[in-house]
């Protein structure tokens, strides 16, 4: 029998990914786990990138091709450019092409709520949006579905028109939305601190967490990215989404590593620990937490695997 091969726009894929399921979904595939090699880089040039990152378990089988190309700003497209393919598992038989940006915009935000849910104190209802790109309101939106007694949702972004527009976007959602332009003062109040920034220097710093702060670090995907100093991080219980994907990308682990502020055994659980019982996450109300997240295939797979069942 042959399957009949289906695309899925970006909009199909938003709608099949509602982000309670789909944490809930990433928490299963965390805990059964998959085989997930490391994602493969190759250079088309001096600037051009074609990543490919493939994941399998006992029941799905897919790979996403992602480019990276930089002069696409003056051909008037997105940097990146992604699609995910989704094999039948037993044939190796395309099932399905689903838009990849959409699919990583879910995924991602999903995954910092699901740490979330085991890093962030119960009662947090504060939430600080460090950057105001495509991805940051999804992360609201993941948050604030995990977490519905959100109270207040503050937006900061280096530029303050970003910034508004994406909390009108969000209260337009029926979030508690603001753009603020105070980011210490915003930082000290907030309960959890969401970053998703293109950032190489902090930008956030440890002097200013209040204890029991949650810290959620989605920007940074490469060696030379910061969002936070060193004193944010050695203050902080440090949760990772994977051992192999954050200690080789995340520069906000791999700088104060290598400057001594912290030392490996600090980085405490990956996200798959957590959820099966086998680490803690929180261990007290005052602990500041940290959750780093550089992205794997494991995620897309769920994703994509949710999405083709849906209705």
């Amino acid at each position: 029998m042959h399957c009949m091969l289906r695309f899925y726009a970006a909009d199909e894929v938003h709608a099949a990914l509602e982000y309670r399921r789909l944490a809930d979904a990433l928490a299963q595939a965390f805990a059964a786990g998959a085989q997930v090699p490391v994602r493969h880089v190759h250079r088309l040039g001096p600037s051009d990138t074609l990543l490919l990152m493939p994941a399998w378990s006992e029941t799905a089988l897919g790979v996403k091709l992602v480019t990276v190309m930089p002069g696409n700003g003056a051909r008037g497209v997105g940097t990146v450019q992604a699609i995910y393919v989704l094999l039948d598992r037993a044939s190796g038989e395309p099932l399905a092409l689903l838009d990849g940006d959409a699919l990583t915009l879910r995924r991602t935000a999903a995954a910092s709520a699901l740490a979330a849910r085991y890093l962030a104190r119960e009662d947090a209802h504060n939430l600080l949006l460090v950057g105001a790109g495509r991805l940051a309101p999804h992360l609201a939106c993941a948050h604030h579905a995990l977490r519905p007694a959100l109270r207040r949702v503050s937006v900061w972004a280096r530029d303050p028109a970003k910034a508004r527009t994406a909390a009108q976007w969000l209260r337009e959602l029926g979030l508690p939305a603001q753009a603020v332009a105070d980011l210490e003062a915003s930082a000290r109040e907030a309960h959890i601190i969401s970053c998703a920034t293109t950032a190489t220097a902090p930008v956030v710093h440890g002097a200013w967490l209040a204890p029991g702060t949650h810290l959620d670090l989605v920007g940074g995907f490469t060696p030379a990215m910061r969002e936070v100093d060193d004193a944010a991080v050695a203050r902080s219980r440090i949760v990772v989404d994977t051992y192999a994907g954050a200690l080789a990308e995340a520069g906000d682990l791999l700088s104060p590593l290598a400057s001594g502020a912290i030392r490996r055994d600090n980085v405490v659980a990956e996200l798959a620990e957590l959820v099966r019982g086998e680490r803690r996450g929180r261990t007290s109300a005052g602990e500041i937490t940290l959750f780093k997240s550089v992205g794997t295939a494991l995620e897309d797979l769920a994703a994509a695997a949710m999405v083709i069942r849906s209705p």
